[in-house]
């Protein structure tokens, strides 16, 4: 395994550590070009709601983006949004999302295995849906979810609601489909192979070795039981992960737990106060499940009544979640209303005030920001 880091440190340097490597301190471990540095970076971001998630990934770019911008590189393929990890949608590169899906969609259909029988979607059923589905967008013919559904009731396949999403949940663990450009407000899909032509496959350890280094590279510092979490993978597949990454990565043990991370120079002091207003299933927040505790050390989380009230957005300052986010967006405006664990100081209010601005930069109109207490 990798060499273990002669340091010492609290819950608070991991913290103070892992805003960084996630890409939100103020000296990220990396500069991102653009939306396919940042998915890159790591390895897959959680979207199973397309605009957040693209708000998530424009964070990390700076200022002057959009949400028109990742659109259009959306169409472009610059990324893809796919079932990969987990039951649910990730954006991947064009380039990792043969490998990612090769490795974790066994285990994604290990999970999806009951639904699967309780849809009525024998093997064979399933086979043949993604060949329908394969020859329907194939020369960038690309479809909506709807037109999906009338191609294979036209073969006389019923695929509604629920059972449809697990045929095309299916077909897109299988490397047939994944997504196509924006059609409007709708999403599409797409023959895989004609989205990402230069997609390449990894061997199972390559594989594991890779997945393994890129998430504790961007998520670290964090432990076995995160990644587990996080990729479906097993603790055996992690430990083999852990021992072919070597040194690229560095561990230490806090409080009986080993948090394992990539080597590196000192994180700088952050910013303080910095505030940010990430979507609900950001990396930051989802990326973890053994040390999730990191996020909520003061335990205003814990404390609160509504435990965050997810989907609403989440107020983290500097390291910690201090609230939770919510917008209402007209025409001309956005209000961001934001439900604080505790009071804010004027520092943190006006930091508030320029997390608001930018979010309302990225939809195009100004933005204000309404405050109350749980």
């Amino acid at each position: 395994m990798g060499r273990r880091a002669g340091l010492t440190v609290d819950e608070r340097e991991l913290a103070h550590r892992r805003v960084s490597t996630v890409g939100l301190g103020a000296a990220p471990p990396v500069r991102f070009g653009d939306a396919a540095g940042v998915v890159a970076w790591f390895g897959a971001v959680q979207s199973q709601d397309y605009h957040p998630a693209t708000w998530a990934v424009a964070q990390r770019l700076g200022g002057g983006l959009t949400d028109q911008d990742l659109d259009r590189a959306f169409d472009d393929g610059v990324f893809l949004r796919t079932h990969v990890l987990r039951p649910t949608w990730h954006f991947v590169t064009p380039a990792d999302i043969r490998w990612l899906l090769e490795l974790t969609a066994p285990r994604v259909h290990a999970l999806n295995a009951y639904a699967y029988r309780q849809t009525g979607l024998g093997a064979d059923l399933l086979t043949r849906t993604a060949d329908l589905i394969a020859d329907a967008v194939a020369g960038g013919n690309h479809l909506t979810r709807a037109q999906v559904a009338a191609m294979l009731d036209g073969h006389g396949i019923a695929a509604v609601r629920v059972r449809l999403g697990y045929i095309l949940i299916h077909a897109e663990l299988e490397r047939v489909i994944c997504s196509g450009p924006l059609h409007g407000k709708q999403h599409t899909y797409a023959l895989l192979d004609e989205r990402a032509p230069g997609a390449v496959s990894l061997d199972r350890e390559a594989a594991l070795a890779e997945l393994t280094r890129r998430y504790f590279t961007s998520h670290g510092p964090a432990t076995a039981k995160d990644i587990a979490w996080w990729s479906s993978l097993t603790m055996s597949d992690i430990a083999t992960g852990l021992s072919l990454a070597g040194d690229a990565l560095e561990s230490i043990d806090v409080d009986g737990a080993t948090y394992w991370f990539a080597p590196g120079p000192a994180v700088p002091p952050v910013r303080s106060p910095a505030v940010h207003l990430l979507q609900a299933y950001d990396e930051y927040i989802v990326g973890y499940t053994r040390s999730k505790h990191l996020l909520d050390i003061e335990g205003l989380v814990a404390a609160a009544p509504d435990q965050l009230a997810l989907p609403n957005g989440v107020i983290v300052v500097d390291t910690q979640v201090a609230g939770r986010w919510k917008r209402t967006a007209t025409a001309d405006a956005v209000t961001v209303h934001a439900v604080l664990y505790r009071p804010f100081d004027e520092a943190e209010l006006r930091a508030l005030e320029m997390a608001a601005d930018a979010h309302g930069e990225f939809l195009g109109r100004p933005a204000r920001v309404e405050t109350s207490r749980v």
